[in-house]
């Protein structure tokens, strides 16, 4: 782990027995007790996970709008105020460089959230598409900011305990910029990832230990515990919530991703890579999910396989948690992407059989939340 980086909460991790890997340039905790324990208390309870390593960028000025309406597919004019929008960022043949969250702090003021591993190539590929703009910054905006995620459906109680105003009445896909919680005055927003209720908390690095050890004493009584990327991965993947390098690359569209609602055709902008999209609308391939109906786990770059031809590839698999199932996500062509239709994985050079099922695998059980909202994702 020589040479990677160290978020804020890297003694405090330490300090509760975290067992640290690489993970992005970062060296971060993957659990603290087990996979499993983390992943249920997040669905029973609420887990808490330091996302720290995630990027920032920056983006201000005059016709920051217009630039944003230029670089990404999604309709960034649909956004108000404290307001945040999921959007893919695609390179000139339609395929995902990277997937983020455009926040509108003001009308000339955004910040994008990107994957931490695409931090400095998402930098770059902004500032190339901002060209001669000499009104308009962008800038790695990441050392300015922590980030905590506080997930589940307890998460509302554990934060209203700190927080000096109603959280519970920012809607989803919304934030508000200066929230005091606790030790810490943070930008809270509401989106999450991990298909369960629950916020964001961005402050200092410098508020960040505090921040963390006051939700966990905060949230003692409700039974919240930290949680490690092992669990963000499977909760995220009984959502069906796509992970870059894994359901997304460069030779990936939205369209064969099952993203296209967040593609704005409409809006009218040349966007990059709006051109490919549009001659690419009818994929030959796409994203589904499958249950396995002989033994085996299926494992990202697995075959999957009709009659013994390839016809695609799992991208994510696990044995879910919450449901006790082992499945999968991955591509096969679009005739085949019928719940029912059976395909085949071949784990260590044998064929098991699976079926194709609806997705996401879960959906939590839903508690009406303030309705000023995006349906952003």
């Amino acid at each position: 782990m020589a040479g990677a980086g160290k978020t804020p909460l890297y003694e405090t991790h330490c300090r509760l027995g975290g067992k640290m890997v690489e993970f992005a340039g970062w060296v971060l905790p993957v659990q603290y007790t087990s996979i499993i324990d983390e992943h249920r208390a997040t669905r029973e309870r609420a887990g808490l996970f330091d996302v720290s390593h995630m990027g920032e960028i920056g983006v201000a000025g005059p016709g920051a709008l217009e630039f944003l309406q230029e670089l990404l597919p999604n309709d960034i004019a649909r956004l108000e105020d404290g307001g945040v929008l999921y959007s893919p960022l695609l390179n000139e043949k339609g395929g995902f460089i990277d997937d983020l969250l455009v926040y509108r702090l003001q009308p000339d003021r955004y910040l994008l959230v990107v994957n931490a591993a695409n931090t400095e190539r998402d930098l770059d590929w902004a500032r190339t598409a901002a060209g001669g703009r000499s009104n308009l910054v962008v800038q790695d905006e990441s050392d300015r900011w922590a980030q905590l995620a506080l997930q589940g459906p307890r998460a509302r109680q554990v934060l209203a305990k700190l927080a000096r105003e109603d959280v519970d009445s920012i809607g989803y896909y919304r934030f508000r910029p200066e929230v005091e919680v606790g030790p810490a005055r943070c930008l809270v927003s509401r989106t999450g990832y991990t298909g369960e209720d629950g916020f964001e908390l961005y402050c200092t690095p410098q508020e960040a230990p505090g921040l963390w050890d006051a939700l966990l004493e905060a949230g003692e009584e409700e039974g919240v515990v930290p949680a490690g990327l092992g669990a963000r991965d499977t909760l995220r993947f009984e959502a069906c919530l796509p992970l870059y390098g894994h359901e997304l690359d460069e030779e990936t569209t939205p369209w064969e991703a099952g993203l296209g609602r967040f593609v704005a055709l409409e809006k009218g902008i040349d966007f990059i890579g709006r051109d490919a999209l549009v001659a690419k609308q009818e994929p030959g391939r796409c994203l589904v999910g499958f249950e396995m109906l002989d033994p085996g786990i299926p494992r990202t770059g697995y075959e999957l396989t009709v009659h013994g031809r390839k016809v695609g590839q799992v991208t994510s698999g696990t044995r879910a948690p919450s449901l006790g199932k082992n499945l999968g996500l991955g591509y096969v062509p679009v005739e085949m992407a019928v719940p029912g239709t059976r395909v085949w994985v071949r784990i260590r050079g044998e064929d098991r059989e699976a079926v194709i099922i609806p997705t996401p695998f879960y959906r939590r059980q839903r508690t009406r939340l303030p309705t000023k909202s995006h349906d952003s994702n």
